[in-house]
């Protein structure tokens, strides 16, 4: 390029690039300096995009002893700063600039580039390669931002950043790698799909107050993303569309404290198999319309819901299907409005509120080894009884479990009664039937003290017909005193001898009665004796 062929401005830049010396084109007017003003600058703060190109591929060498670079501030760029391919080894600092078209730096192997608070009708940098930080903070990109395959050993700085592709994708960063921190915060807004599946971050992914706009589809789709440290998408973070995290991987925890997502009939937030080495917080006014999914997922630490409001009325507001996570807190600020799965879940602590139960639930093969509160039977039963899919039994026997490892035996025998009862409506009338009288005579054998009382009966009933009618002698030649009471007990009593059976035998329909008394007293006595055994000894 002949130095003679330069503008003003562009010779200010040339001359200024050997010691990289900052070029500031600007007016002062902050007003008038907005790059939304940019069509109006006059050719005083234009800059071909060639000469940038020259600079920065080695049209001009350094300076001994300085670090060149190209420093520019309040230009507006004129055609197409092209540096696919392109080797460059100094660092490139736009502040304030104005494209005309968007920069193509595909493939490009670079130095640290800043572009603060610039305005370019997109940014494309497919497999582009930073040695060193790519700071785009307060800048506004229309027409997509592409980052896909990108290598940045440095921070990825989109603070403040305006991306606005609707219908399109806003950030196009698939299998991105940042060794550093990723910051989309400080008012980061995107209006079409941000895209970070299989991307790779060696530190923080920092969404704090961003707002994504895509309700067509995905607001956020970033599945397989992998975080080395802690994500954020809280201090006002939210999302119109889904937020897909499916089988993304967090070394520390994920935040989405009073966050809002919003994806009517669809699934708001998706972190199916997720995996997170700490917590993961969806509490304090989070907010979902539509479902939140956790189905497979693994939190090492606590997954908290305390003080969400979930809704998803039509289908499943919350699924933690198949979830393993040392702790759940379902303490949210209201009933979860629609269908809550935590089948097949797994899971050492879970704590609820009974003000706070949805309407229906899903239950059957949750595991679990404690519950906080624990409630009382009567009370955890209600919570059972919401399961959609009907009567299961695993639901009631894990109950009855959990009751029995906190020493509350009554409480898991009137559970497991209450699955007996439970079943028999859904049994034929024939079992019914032969259910209904296990439950009066002996509660299922869970009640089985009741069977004393139906001893009494029968022995004061015993006594009573043998004293209005006494059985003959079995043998005339002895003359034994008959006792009505004794003789009865005798009948009952399975083993022993009171000396009064073996003495008299009834006749006729006494015999019957005889052989009725014989027959229940030995079904009533074994069941009395096997719940003296449970109470006497404790599992």
């Amino acid at each position: 390029m002949n130095i003679e062929d330069l503008t003003p401005s562009e010779r200010r830049l040339w001359e200024a690039f050997p010691k990289g010396e900052s070029v500031d084109l600007s007016s002062g007017d902050p007003a008038y300096d907005d790059t939304a003003q940019a069509e109006r600058w006059g050719r005083e703060r234009w800059v071909r995009a060639e000469v940038l190109v020259a600079l920065l591929v080695g049209a001009v060498a350094p300076q001994p002893g300085e670090v060149a670079a190209v420093r520019l501030t309040g230009a507006r760029v004129i055609g197409s700063l092209n540096l696919g391919h392109a080797e460059v080894s100094v660092p490139l600092a736009l502040t304030g600039c104005s494209f005309d078209e968007a920069p193509h730096l595909y493939w490009a192997s670079m130095n640290s580039v800043h572009m603060m608070r610039c305005r370019l009708p997109g940014l494309i940098a497919s497999g582009t390669r930073v040695d060193g930080h790519l700071w785009l903070e307060g800048s506004r990109i229309t027409g997509g931002l592409w980052l896909d395959g990108a290598n940045i050993t440095g921070i990825l700085n989109m603070s403040g950043v305006q991306l606005s592709n609707p219908g399109g994708d806003a950030l196009l960063a698939d299998r991105l790698s940042v060794e550093a921190n990723v910051y989309c915060d400080q008012g980061f807004a995107a209006s079409g799909e941000v895209r970070l599946p299989g991307a790779r971050v060696g530190g923080q992914l920092i969404f704090r107050g961003a707002r994504l706009h895509n309700p067509s589809g995905a607001a956020l789709y970033a599945s397989r993303l992998d975080v080395a440290a802690n994500v954020f998408c809280d201090g006002g973070f939210s999302a119109e569309g889904e937020v897909r995290l499916r089988g993304a991987r967090v070394g520390g925890y994920l935040s989405f404290v009073g966050a809002r997502l919003s994806a009517p009939g669809k699934t708001a937030l998706n972190a199916d198999d997720l995996a997170v080495e700490t917590d993961v917080y969806c509490s304090d006014a989070f907010t979902a319309i539509g479902a939140v999914s956790f189905a497979g997922a693994r939190v090492t630490g606590q997954l908290s819901l305390r003080g969400a409001h979930l809704r998803n009325e039509e289908g499943t507001a919350l699924s933690v299907q198949r979830l393993q996570a040392e702790e759940l807190l379902m303490r949210t600020a209201e009933p979860i409005r629609g269908i809550a799965d935590l089948s097949y879940a797994r899971i050492s602590l879970l704590r609820d509120d009974a003000a706070s139960w949805p309407e229906r639930l899903q239950l059957d093969g949750l595991q679990y080894e404690t519950l906080e509160p624990p409630l009382t039977a009567r009370e955890r039963l209600d919570w059972l009884r919401r399961d959609t899919d009907g009567y299961a039994p695993q639901p009631y026997e894990r109950l009855a479990l959990a009751y029995r490892a906190l020493g509350l035996d009554s409480d898991g025998r009137f559970v497991l009664l209450a699955k007996a009862r439970d079943r028999r409506a859904t049994q034929s009338l024939p079992r019914k039937i032969v259910g209904w009288l296990q439950d009066v005579l002996v509660g299922y054998g869970y009640r089985p003290f009741r069977a004393a009382s139906w001893l009494v009966g029968l022995l004061v009933f015993g006594t009573v017909v043998f004293t209005l009618d006494n059985p003959p002698v079995l043998n005339s030649d002895d003359s034994p005193h008959f006792n009505a009471f004794f003789y009865t007990l005798d009948l009952i009593l399975p083993i022993g001898d009171l000396g009064q059976e073996r003495v008299f035998a009834p006749k006729g329909v006494h015999q019957w009665i005889a052989n009725f008394i014989v027959i229940a007293g030995l079904i009533l006595g074994l069941t009395v004796a096997a719940g003296a055994s449970r109470a006497l000894s404790r599992e």
